[in-house]
């Protein structure tokens, strides 16, 4: 008798801890519901235009003509320093320029370039785009602000 209620005892213990930590969504018909996920999209492809990041640059004004002589210098600039890391039409190290203006703002583009420490560390997009490439954040080339600006125009060719 002793161990008929033990045994009962312990069955009940048993049921009683299966299943009872979690939330179930039932439908109408008691069946558990699909939860639905959104598909997140990666912050390489996300598009915040209103985001100027962190830094020095606080606006940038783009002519409504590309300027020539500007984008032969970023284009030399980019070469020099940034050819390591990044490739102007596909994924590496870093993201590719090709399109970044129908992207991120004028200024974000500066910001990243002139502050990339501050930005990876305050900015949520950067923050999340340091995620997505792997934890390589990106190098401080010491850049100036003409450098950077012309290579903010070599960006706008790349389309």
């Amino acid at each position: 008798m002793k161990s008929l209620k033990l045994v009962s005892i312990i069955t009940f213990a048993t049921l009683m801890s299966c299943g009872g930590g979690e939330k179930k969504e039932a439908s109408s018909y008691g069946k558990k519901a699909p939860v639905k996920t959104e598909a997140k999209i990666p912050a390489s492809k996300r598009i915040e235009l209103s985001n100027k990041g962190v830094g020095p640059i606080t606006s940038v004004t783009l002519a409504e003509e590309v300027d020539q002589e500007m984008v032969k210098h970023g284009m030399d600039v980019y070469s020099k320093m940034c050819t390591a890391c990044h490739k102007t039409d596909k994924k590496f190290i870093g993201p590719a320029p090709t399109g970044i203006l129908s992207r991120r703002s004028p200024e974000w583009v500066m910001n990243m370039i002139l502050n990339p420490e501050e930005m990876i560390k305050q900015d949520p997009l950067a923050k999340d785009l340091l995620m997505e490439f792997n934890g390589a954040p990106m190098a401080n080339q010491h850049l100036t602000e003409e450098e950077a600006r012309a290579v903010l125009e070599y960006f706008r060719t790349l389309k």
